[in-house]
């Protein structure tokens, strides 16, 4: 038996995106988004409605996107529920620190694990698709290897149902090969 919920935006997991964009004036600005994914080889779309990020990525033409994760929910949560039209620097009153990326005209918040750094291709009806320049990971998340090591990142999810927030958990297959089996 399967119980109906109607046409609404439940899919797990739902990363929780925190966008960084600058203010007219430089300062750093971020907004909790979790309405986005990957969208092709090298793109991403969020979907956006009207906040000072959205006019501050449209005039700059670029923006960048973070993972958010488990040791950082309240700042993640804070940059979602203040707006930035009415606290300009709510990025400094999260605690959150910026340093500017490299490859955009956007900051990367040094505290979240992992960073995409777009720029602006196109808006559509769905919402912004940026082409994702480059993606950068703090140290700490790395394994051995020099890869990703996606314990490390704790990245969280966002439950749309019982609008909290959840840490993404243990390996639970391989992709590519655990589906061989059934050949």
């Amino acid at each position: 038996m399967r119980k109906d919920f109607g046409p609404k935006p439940i899919l797990y997991p739902m990363p929780v995106l925190i966008l960084g964009t600058y203010n007219e004036d430089g300062t750093p600005n971020a907004m909790n988004a979790a309405w986005g994914g990957i969208c092709g080889e090298n793109k991403i779309l969020i979907d956006l409605g009207g906040h000072r990020t959205t006019d501050n990525l449209l005039r700059n033409k670029a923006f960048t996107v973070a993972v958010a994760d488990a040791a950082h929910v309240v700042e993640a949560d804070y940059v979602g529920v203040v707006s930035g039209n009415e606290v300009p620097d709510k990025v400094a009153r999260a605690g959150l620190h910026t340093v500017a990326s490299s490859r955009v005209n956007a900051p990367i918040i040094e505290e979240f694990p992992i960073t995409l750094e777009c720029r602006l291709l196109r808006v559509t009806e769905e919402g912004v698709v940026g082409e994702i320049l480059n993606v950068c990971a703090d140290e700490r998340v790395l394994d051995g290897a020099g890869q990703i090591d996606p314990s490390k990142v704790e990245a969280i999810t966002y439950d749309p149902v019982g609008h909290t927030y959840i840490k993404l958990g243990d390996v639970v297959g391989h992709a590519f090969s655990d589906g061989m089996r059934l050949r």
